[in-house]
């Protein structure tokens, strides 16, 4: 049962390899399938290719296949290629003949499109909330731990002092970073492709930007040939978002590790929040950070799968891109489990208190002794050497004393200036 059918049956070893996992993934498609030609069906009507007492059985029967999708009720018949074949049986079983017009002036290429646009849009959506939510926790966590001093570092060497604010705010700036990547995926993904046909348009008297008013896209894709030549690019840019903010949680899950280590013993988390060993009774292992930053690991490398698959392909529709959908469709649903599960761990974390107080870290305080003297009068050469020549000798004594009052440091986190970061950003997801 194709849309295609022609009088002839492909051979079933050719089906199996073309279809592939398209049932299963296109169930995810199914409600955006439907409102595209509830869509596309009105202004077929409004240009006179559907009579007006057409449109009503229509809609009718689209709501009711809406309304199996939404119960969870929705399959797709052994046999049936794909889920615009789906829909377009069930209706015409249901209205006979008047079932077939719904496909005029379409092609699967630009009903597949509206679908993962829409899919994608909401997608997008759903990921920039989960992304919101943990980013609201990290500036909480950020305000209440901003006394708390710990070692900052650099080339993993005890370098100046940071602090827990400084940390949790580091993550919640970046996630607001990441969020402008979402904001550009999001704008090419809210883009109607209806109307493009094939690639090369219809002879049919579209009026493609009703159907944009009807879906609600920002904008149109005018040019038919480049509506057909998002497809690819569109999940590229998704994930490319998608990957950046997996960028972020990926190293803030393995600052975490890195922290419980009893090497640093940073911080902690109730014991049902972690995991133990088989063999070794005392340990207190934290999985879910570990599991966390792989999955980031492996979100950061879907946007190179997709530009592989994509490279070098020639001008138009070509089969390929059905893979993207394989690729593309669990990379949202992973990260929003990741980023919720932060924002479930991270309010439980306990945070060590007066971690600098340990002389292991004197030498963390070099250069806020070496500035004091700099604000004694002394020049900055000649106190890095004061101070230099004290460590060699060892005869430094830290003051411990810190001194950061410039806009984004210790004692100035500017975190209501990152708020309004993210505040700017909101109003687009809603």
């Amino acid at each position: 049962m194709n849309l295609w059918d022609k009088g002839f049956e492909p051979d079933k070893l050719i089906e199996d390899f073309t279809v592939g996992q398209d049932r299963e993934l296109d169930l995810r498609l199914a409600k955006y399938d439907v409102l595209g030609s509830m869509a596309h069906i009105r202004m077929l009507t409004k240009v006179g290719l559907l009579q007006p007492d057409e449109l009503e059985p229509l809609l009718q029967g689209l709501q009711e296949i809406l309304d199996t999708i939404e119960a969870g009720k929705f399959t797709i018949d052994p046999g049936v290629e794909d889920v615009h074949s789906q829909v377009e049986f069930m209706l015409t079983a249901k209205l006979g003949p008047l079932g077939k017009k719904i496909h005029s002036g379409r092609s699967r290429n630009d009903q597949v499109l509206v679908d993962l646009k829409l899919f994608m849009r909401d997608q997008i959506r759903e990921v920039a909330h989960a992304t919101e939510a943990l980013f609201d926790i990290l500036l909480d966590l950020s305000e209440k731990h901003k006394d708390k001093l710990m070692p900052g570092y650099t080339h993993l060497q005890v370098a100046m002092p940071s602090s827990f604010g400084l940390w949790f705010g580091a993550y919640a700036e970046s996630l607001a970073d990441d969020m402008q990547m979402l904001v550009a995926a999001y704008n090419i993904a809210n883009q109607n492709p209806l109307g493009s046909a094939a690639g090369y348009g219809s002879p049919f008297p579209l009026d493609r930007e009703e159907t944009t008013r009807l879906l609600d896209f920002a904008d149109l894709h005018y040019n038919v040939v480049a509506a057909q030549m998002s497809r690819g690019k569109t999940e590229r840019a998704a994930a490319m978002a998608f990957a950046s903010i997996a960028s972020t949680l990926g190293r803030m899950a393995h600052d975490v590790c890195m922290w419980m280590c009893q090497n640093f013993g940073f911080v902690s988390f109730p014991d049902e929040l972690t995991t133990g060993s088989s063999i070794m009774p005392h340990k207190k292992n934290p999985d879910v950070f570990e599991i966390m930053r792989g999955k980031c690991n492996r979100i950061q490398a879907v946007p190179n799968e997709i530009a592989l698959l994509t490279a070098n392909m020639p001008l138009g529709y070509n089969r390929d891109l059905q893979l993207l959908k394989d690729i593309v469709f669990p990379v949202s649903g992973e990260l929003i489990d990741c980023l919720k599960m932060a924002a479930f761990m991270l309010p439980q974390m306990k945070v060590k208190d007066h971690i600098l107080d340990d002389k292991l870290y004197d030498y963390i305080f070099t250069v806020e002794d070496v500035h004091r003297l700099v604000r004694e009068g002394m020049p900055f050469r000649d106190a890095y050497k004061e101070i230099g020549l004290q460590v060699q000798k060892g005869t430094y004594r830290p003051t411990r004393q810190v001194h950061h009052t410039h806009a984004g440091s210790i004692n100035n986190l500017c975190t209501d200036r990152i708020a309004a970061k993210m505040q700017r950003l909101r109003p687009l997801f809603d």
